[in-house]
């Protein structure tokens, strides 16, 4: 599959000597939802605003579906729809005119009618002659959705677009996100709430400091650098894990009732079965069993943790 968005080398020195960025290197897919995870300062944003010609790389090209983003920067900006993470919006507009307003500098024609749409689809139609100062929090953030898809961009970049909004609201952003990849947009976003990525990501990447540190399919970096964990319920408590068991690095927990046992995901339901034959072989029972395993916002800590020892 051809990329809808390529970025290469892309880095950036501030004049201070900080560096942002070291040397992304970066393919979207066509139609994809793909999210960008990383602590406070880990150059998210920074990439984003390269991308979208906020910011001047250093070093590194971008094409964006075909377009080099630096020779013609306006042909790949109108493939391109930005929901940054400060309000951006003329307070005192009406909320009809802004979006219509964003239409027209991308030099799109008049259409009320997809305009409506958006609106309705954001739960905005009823505010359209509001103006907005007088919108909530949330609604604010709606409107900068509104006004970043005026244009019909093929790509949207979503940079922290549920911070600060209510959790009934979250749900109805993450719907509105799944109807974009349905209709065929592309959607690039950064988020701290890593269910947000669990929810709806096809890919995940992790930046911190600066470095691309991977970009995997979810399903498969969930499958690979996972752990699950099985807690079995004693009837009679243990003193001490039996000998017989000492290959599955098994704890105690709960004064003995409860036996845990760690293992990898990619280890599958075989490594509870091999368990559980030793376990009545050596005569060890239970009253109840509870398996669980690690979710993304795991495998991400985990990640960050190790870089930050590594440097």
């Amino acid at each position: 599959m051809e990329p809808i968005l390529t970025v290469a080398g892309v880095a950036k020195t501030y004049k201070s000597g900080h560096q942002a960025l070291h040397s992304v290197d970066l393919s979207i897919n066509r139609g994809e939802i793909f999210a960008l995870l990383g602590p406070n300062g880990a150059g998210k944003t920074t990439l984003i605003n390269i991308i979208c010609g906020i910011v001047v790389p250093s070093a590194g090209t971008i094409t964006v579906d075909g377009v080099d983003a630096q020779r013609d920067f306006k042909a790949a900006r109108r493939k391109i729809g930005l929901v940054p993470q400060e309000l951006s919006v003329d307070m005192f507009e009406r909320v009809m005119s802004v979006v219509r307003f964003s239409r027209g500098l991308f030099g799109k024609q008049p259409n009320d009618a997809y305009l409506e749409q958006i609106l309705k689809d954001l739960s905005l139609w009823d505010k359209r002659g509001a103006r907005v100062r007088e919108l909530s929090g949330g609604m604010k953030r709606r409107v900068l959705i509104a006004k970043a898809l005026a244009h019909e961009p093929d790509i949207l970049f979503l940079d922290e677009p549920t911070a600060g909004v209510d959790v009934a609201l979250r749900r109805d952003m993450w719907n509105l996100v799944l109807g974009l990849r349905e209709r065929g947009t592309t959607i690039i976003l950064t988020t701290h709430y890593i269910e947000e990525a669990e929810e709806m990501a096809d890919r995940v990447g992790v930046i911190t400091g600066g470095k691309l540190l991977l970009v995997e399919e979810k399903a498969a970096l969930m499958a690979k650098m996972g752990k699950r964990e099985m807690v079995l319920t004693l009837p009679d408590p243990l003193t001490s894990v039996p000998d017989a068991l000492a290959d599955y690095h098994l704890t105690l927990e709960d004064e003995g009732h409860k036996l845990r046992y760690r293992f990898d995901a990619g280890e599958g339901h075989g490594a509870i079965h091999a368990l559980l034959r030793r376990l009545d072989e050596v005569g060890v029972g239970f009253t109840d069993l509870e398996t669980s395993r690690s979710s993304l916002e795991d495998i991400f800590v985990d990640l960050v943790e190790k870089r930050a020892v590594a440097a």
